[in-house]
């Protein structure tokens, strides 16, 4: 299973869902945040979002300084691809 998917409860995978609620649309964009309360500088979590939600979740983020960085979902996967394999 890559990144990028999700296993439903039958065990098969279906495509990355953007995190606003409610919505089920296909992810687009992952938005790199961390709780500067709760997390270490380096930690990185993530939500999903599609065209449509992703400056309103980059906003609720932002405004709380949790936001660290947007970049497409092909992109992020790439570099987690490209880290894994330089262990």
């Amino acid at each position: 299973m890559t990144d990028s998917t999700t296993e439903n409860a039958e065990g098969a995978e279906s495509a990355a869902v953007c995190s606003a609620k409610g919505c089920r649309e296909a992810a687009v964009w992952v938005l790199a945040w961390n709780n500067p309360k709760l997390h270490t500088p380096e930690r990185r979590k993530t939500w999903l979002a599609c065209e449509e939600h992703r400056e309103h979740l980059s906003q609720f983020l932002g405004v709380r300084g949790f936001l660290k960085e947007v970049v497409l979902l092909e992109e992020w996967e790439g570099r987690r691809d490209g880290s894994a394999a330089d262990r």
